[in-house]
């Protein structure tokens, strides 16, 4: 994960009053001479800024002891709004647009992005980076922000990308039963998963166990990386040796699904995997019907879900495992390391109102440098954490009241710290699951060309996958699939527009 550096600490006299008065420089220091800056003696009225996002459970404004602290700092006076369900989100905010009348800042997802932008309606950040937004374009950096970019212009903020949770997770005690060791090649994975089907693991005398469960084929997704490739639905576009890869291109598609086949008709999966939903995979596994899933610690690892699985089985012991080697290497997935979490918009009509857009751009600073964004991380010390020895201890108000801080964090947070403060029980299954080795996806920077329908064309080719796994289809009609696929679902329009954006991005040359 890319280390962010910390720009430099607001000035003792600014912390000491609680107050930034005057427009802020990118470098987080007050502008001279900025229209902010109020006369001596004279007390100026807080700037009102709108914030809409995508979500739910906010806290009541005199509750909100983030908006109280951000106000108080910069002198603004927030308003945060969350709209759940992101079709609702989304359709709100066309709406709004239309009427001229958008939030001060507000979520979008990739493709209303590039509808807005194209239509003029948001701010171009692109003359402001370097000046007035430059502790916030550090924070983010230069890679990253190449994300909101649209016809070669910054658009959007957006915010540091999530990290990745995920590996296969395995029944350790069913392995100490049956004398075995955590499997490390495709070879071994399903030499276990055979023996946790068929030699009775959990001692019950029936045979009512699997190797695997999941939901679906991203279930298999360390399998697809021991072929070098990403699991279909979860990394489609990913970049190998300089080059960029599709999942149903990859040379070693057919290898994968003969493999994924194998293991189905020997019954060594839970037959339920393509129709599971939700959490039914893992209560599954943590019934004992299965010893080995793909999952993330959130899923698993958290103490809450340790004891849950406890309560069924003392003995269980869940562990994460590194991915199998195999033909086309050793990737637990592929994963978007440089895909925003979120992506944040301003509109263009606040060019006509500079002293407000400055105070944006003073807010988008302030969270991002030490102080701000340690207070939208963790709240307000001695309340929400204290400080021991350096370390951030957070406390039980922060678990009841803290819920709600992500929304501020609009560029984003240093995530390995975070979770490792947040969770600190967790920090080993955290640092195991940041080390995996992954491809690099870019699924996330793709927009769907004009004339290409991803919805039919995703569900047609999960369709026919699925059929090639269960042997309903001979994998020798594959090449047949992706005629179809680009005859009469247009998939040809979303490779040539992926190689486009990648260039674009300065992914590939």
């Amino acid at each position: 994960m890319q280390k962010k550096v910390w720009p430099m600490l607001l000035s003792s006299v600014m912390l000491a009053t609680g107050v930034l008065a005057g427009c802020s420089s990118g470098d987080g220091k007050p502008a001279a001479g900025g229209q902010d800056a109020a006369k001596p003696g004279e007390s100026k009225q807080p700037m009102k800024i709108s914030i809409t996002v995508e979500g739910s459970g906010l806290p009541t404004p005199e509750e909100d002891w983030i908006k109280k602290e951000l106000d108080k700092r910069l002198n603004i006076d927030v308003s945060l709004t969350a709209i759940q369900g992101s079709n609702d989100y989304l359709n709100q905010m066309k709406v709004r647009s239309a009427a001229g009348n958008m939030p001060d800042l507000m979520m979008v997802d990739l493709v209303t992005l590039n509808d807005f932008a194209q239509k003029g309606l948001l701010l171009d950040l692109t003359p402001h980076l370097d000046t007035k937004l430059k502790q916030a374009k550090d924070f983010m950096g230069a890679s990253l922000l190449k994300k909101g970019m649209v016809n070669g212009k910054y658009f959007a903020i957006t915010r540091i990308p999530d990290v990745p949770f995920s590996s296969f997770w395995i029944r350790q005690d069913w392995l100490n039963t049956l004398g075995m060791k955590a499997p490390t090649t495709l070879d071994e994975l399903y030499a276990v998963a055979k023996a946790f089907t068929e030699k009775d693991p959990d001692g019950n005398g029936k045979k009512d166990t699997y190797g695997f469960t999941g939901t679906e084929l991203p279930a298999f997704a360390p399998i697809f990386g021991a072929y070098g490739m990403g699991a279909p639905g979860a990394g489609n576009f990913y970049l190998k040796d300089g080059k960029l890869f599709n999942t149903y291109y990859d040379p070693n598609m057919t290898a994968a699904l003969e493999y994924i086949k194998k293991l189905i008709a020997e019954d060594l999966v839970d037959p339920q995997f393509m129709t599971n939903k939700g959490t039914m995979a893992r209560d599954q596994a943590f019934q004992g019907k299965a010893g080995i899933i793909f999952s993330g610690w959130t899923d698993i690892g958290k103490q809450e879900f340790i004891q849950q699985y406890k309560t069924v089985n003392a003995k269980a012991d869940w562990v994460p495992i590194e991915p199998p080697k195999g033909p086309g290497g050793q990737y637990d997935s592929a994963f978007d390391a440089e895909k925003p979490s979120r992506l944040f918009v301003i509109p263009k009509s606040l060019e006509k109102n500079p002293e407000k857009l400055q105070k944006i751009f003073d807010l988008l600073n302030y969270i991002s440098g030490k102080e701000g964004n340690q207070l939208v991380m963790y709240g307000i010390e001695g309340r929400h954490y204290n400080l021991k020895n350096g370390k951030i201890e957070l406390t039980d108000a922060m678990t009841k009241e803290g819920n709600y801080f992500h929304y501020y964090q609009m560029t984003g947070r240093p995530n390995e710290e975070y979770l490792t403060a947040k969770f600190p029980k967790e920090e080993p299954y955290i640092k195991f699951a940041l080390k995996l080795p992954r491809l690099t996806s870019m699924d996330s920077a793709i927009i769907p060309p004009a004339g290409y329908n991803a919805a039919d064309a995703d569900r047609y080719a999960k369709e026919e996958l699925v059929k090639f796994v269960y042997g309903k289809r001979p994998l020798s009609e594959y090449p047949a699939f992706l005629k179809t696929l680009e005859d009469t679902f247009k998939y040809k329009l979303l490779l040539d527009e992926a190689q486009k954006r990648a260039k674009e991005l300065e992914l590939i040359k």
